[in-house]
């Protein structure tokens, strides 16, 4: 394989291979979506998918085609009356499809850990509904426990070798604020969130800037389900990647996506799915593309 392929897919591995920045969520692409309301705890479990398709633009006979799955464990602790921690374990089931054959990879990839403070939560009462308002900001840490076993000075590297990678092999740093306002049945989900990278072998993968905002409505479902229908959209800007404090060509990009989904609440029961579709993008100079990416989960309050 051709050395600007390699640069190509590897930027492809690292937004991905993370599962999931704050959004949901994602390497990289790191996705927090709606969280299950919560007064003291939860846990649950969470399935991504992702699809991308890479092709380089010099020669049309070198592609991949990745797919990505990811189970994921999630949880949530409120400490306290302004403090909330969160906590997120996957595990990845990658597959890759290039012009040298399929691939496939499975492991624990990166744990990521957050904590946020509340600084802001209002209510006030109108005459017919009420308005509430909460603002929290904080931030966390991605560990590198996934696999990264690669070696990317080597010549006799190959596309397989890059994109299997389960982890970035980084410590790298989040920061992140959220905004929710409800009036009435009707609400809106904020999420700002930006990934400072580290390097690993002199490789830095590019920062990353998330911004993600769901609109949701709520409507009782006869005594006991809840049922909360969500439409938004996310935009994701990442930064080139570094190799010896060169930047490397044909990396990084944006990425902008429209989203549609549901919860369920039933009791202390959450069950909701997601899917999103890009409007816009550009990765890797434009050979790097979005397909659709989606998730499921469930979850229980203690």
């Amino acid at each position: 394989m051709k050395k600007t392929l390699l640069i190509i897919v590897f930027i492809t591995a690292g937004l991905n291979s993370f599962a999931c920045d704050i959004c949901g969520c994602g390497g990289g692409n790191f996705y927090m979506g709606l969280l299950p309301h919560f007064k003291s705890k939860f846990i649950g479990l969470r399935y991504h998918y992702m699809n991308y398709n890479t092709r380089l633009a010099a020669d049309s006979s070198q592609f991949s085609r990745n797919f990505y799955n990811t189970v994921e464990v999630w949880g949530g602790l409120n400490a306290g009356r302004h403090w909330q921690l969160l906590g997120f374990i996957p595990y990845h089931l990658n597959k890759q499809i290039d012009d040298d054959g399929i691939s496939h990879r499975n492991g624990v990839g990166d744990i990521t850990l957050l904590a946020n403070y509340q600084v802001l939560h209002k209510m006030t009462r109108g005459n017919r509904r009420g308005t509430e308002q909460q603002l929290w900001i904080g931030g966390g840490v991605k560990l590198p426990t996934g696999t990264f076993g690669v070696n990317v000075k080597d010549p006799n590297l190959t596309v397989r070798d890059v994109n299997a990678q389960l982890g970035t092999g980084s410590i790298d740093f989040l920061f992140n604020a959220i905004y929710n306002v409800r009036v009435g049945n009707c609400g809106v989900n904020t999420i700002a969130s930006y990934k400072l990278n580290t390097a690993k072998d002199a490789y830095r993968f590019g920062d990353k800037l998330t911004v993600n905002s769901i609109a949701f409505y709520s409507f009782p479902v006869g005594k006991e389900i809840n049922l909360l229908p969500n439409i938004g959209a996310m935009y994701e800007y990442t930064a080139g990647d570094v190799l010896h404090r060169q930047p490397v060509d044909a990396t990084g990009g944006y990425i902008a996506t429209a989203s549609a989904g549901v919860e369920m609440n039933l009791q202390r029961f959450t069950v909701g799915l997601n899917a999103q579709a890009p409007f816009s993008q550009r990765y890797a100079d434009g050979q790097t593309r979005l397909n659709w990416r989606g998730n499921l989960h469930v979850s229980v309050t203690l």
